[in-house]
């Protein structure tokens, strides 16, 4: 997938994404927060280069690389995947570019890959991405407590999930909406 919004994630992008991951402004939202090596970072790299699982892109916003966006446990047998994303440039809250940043990506998965359900983590005190993901009829369908071990505290994770089919029945109000068309 290439937009405007967008675009894959490339090897000489990995120094600008170590940086944003390793910011505690980025960090706190991940499963993990050690600092990640510039040797980590060119293995993970590797490792996600060849695996037809997952799939990372850069998102631009008026030209500038602002954070990232992936897939990952892409199921074609499941017809599902999980996704995420985050800003690495913390003044851009409130513009609008995560709702691009949804919209995008919700189309991608259900219109290009065709998969029937879109799944999503997110540690359950993040109240403003878990508002945002339910305004676009991500649905929360579990809840998983302690589930994650971060700084030696167990957190609490909500799974939200779309259905193809609900998208289809919000797509075009959204793409008004987020687009303001």
């Amino acid at each position: 997938m290439t937009t405007d919004i967008l675009r894959p994630l490339q090897h000489q992008d990995l120094e600008m994404v170590r940086n944003w991951r390793n910011s505690e402004a980025v960090a706190q939202y991940m499963y993990s927060s050690e600092p990640i090596t510039a040797e980590q970072q060119k293995a993970w790299f590797a490792s996600i280069s060849a695996d037809a699982s997952k799939q990372y892109w850069i998102i631009t916003y008026q030209g500038r690389d602002v954070g990232v966006a992936n897939l990952y446990a892409i199921n074609q047998a499941f017809q599902s995947c999980y996704w995420a994303f985050y800003l690495g440039d913390q003044n851009l809250r409130g513009t609008g570019i995560g709702a691009k940043v949804e919209f995008t990506v919700l189309e991608y998965v259900f219109s290009e890959l065709k998969l029937n359900k879109l799944l999503c983590e997110v540690f359950v005190d993040n109240d403003k991405v878990i508002g945002m993901h339910e305004k676009f009829g991500f649905r929360r369908e579990s809840y998983f407590r302690e589930h994650i071990r971060k700084d030696g505290v167990f957190k609490d994770v909500v799974g939200l999930a779309m259905l193809q089919r609900e998208w289809l029945q919000v797509r075009e109000a959204l793409q008004a909406r987020v687009f303001r068309r």
